[in-house]
């Protein structure tokens, strides 16, 4: 495994946190089984899978809200449980995070501000703006979406060199959703850092990862690059025969039947001359929406550890 001095913080390339042989039991229960990866400086990562797979656990060790049973965590080449200094460089907006009873939303951004080394209160005033939160509000009056708006101004203005949003987007509509999608895409390209962004709305967030890690069942499925994986897998549509004869010599992830018609997705990569010969035989080839691929592959490695 690469190491990585913290003289080395925001060098595209380097690590910025690591997992190795990460664990977390509750009782009998393993939440968290035996993971291990690294987390590159200056990307953002999608950290997908279903409610309950084990994402929330993993990021509450890698930022020492909880202590791990075995293996280890580190930080920009530091262990963070109770090291100040390494959780100085990392933001986690937490889904469920809870604030005191009294607290305002001025409160809160002000205690941001003095906790948070990077942080840049124009744009905090700038994002309150436009998520439309009136800082005297005391925060227990919110609405979950607001609450959450208030979670994504802190951890985008935090401008934290590591910053966790754990499924940051719960109670907010459409168009809030994308305003954070937006402003985020916009403020990593002016000020890089490296964003892990936890959520099951893989399709919202398709075109803003740059590498997908997939949990689940406490398990790492998937440690890849995005365009890697979209050009790991292909979709053909075409007549049946066609695409049962294409498909034989290639391992498939799904398949449906469309009257005369079929529709399959491959796993591998297609050489022009297969593109060509696929072509020729009247087929239709296609690239695999990233969510699609994902819950394919999800549910065909299942089914192959089961049998």
């Amino acid at each position: 495994m690469s190491v990585h001095t913290l003289g080395s913080i925001g060098e595209p390339g380097t690590i910025a946190a690591s997992a190795t042989h990460l664990t977390k039991k509750f009782g009998t229960f393993t939440a968290v089984d035996d993971v291990s990866f690294e987390i590159e400086q200056n990307k953002i990562y999608g950290f997908l899978g279903r409610n309950g797979a084990g994402k929330t656990t993993v990021m509450q060790m890698m930022t020492a809200q909880m202590r791990q049973s075995a293996g280890e965590v580190s930080v920009f080449d530091q262990h963070p449980w109770e090291n100040a200094q390494a959780l100085s460089n990392v933001c986690f907006v937490k889904e469920s995070q809870k604030y005191p009873d009294d607290l305002k939303i001025k409160h809160a951004i002000s205690h941001a501000a003095h906790i948070l080394p990077q942080w840049d209160n124009d744009f905090a005033v700038e994002l309150l703006r436009d998520f439309d939160l009136p800082t005297g509000r005391k925060i227990k009056k919110l609405s979950r979406g607001m609450t959450s708006a208030l979670g994504i101004v802190i951890g985008l203005a935090s401008r934290a060199p590591l910053t966790f949003f754990d499924e940051p987007y719960l109670g907010l509509d459409a168009v809030s959703r994308h305003l954070f999608y937006d402003r985020l895409l916009a403020d990593y390209a002016e000020h890089p850092r490296t964003v892990v962004l936890s959520t099951h709305l893989i399709d919202e967030v398709s075109d803003l990862i740059e590498h997908v890690i997939l949990i689940d069942k406490g398990k790492i499925l998937l440690d890849a690059d995005s365009d890697d994986l979209r050009e790991s897998a292909f979709e053909i549509t075409g007549p049946t025969r066609a695409v049962d004869s294409f498909a034989s010599g290639h391992r498939t992830l799904h398949r449906t039947a469309l009257g005369a018609s079929a529709r399959a997705t491959i796993d591998g990569r297609l050489t022009d001359r297969q593109k060509s010969d696929g072509a020729a035989a009247g087929l239709t080839i296609e690239a695999v929406p990233l969510q699609q691929l994902i819950i394919e592959r999800t549910t065909v490695e299942a089914q192959e550890k089961v049998s």
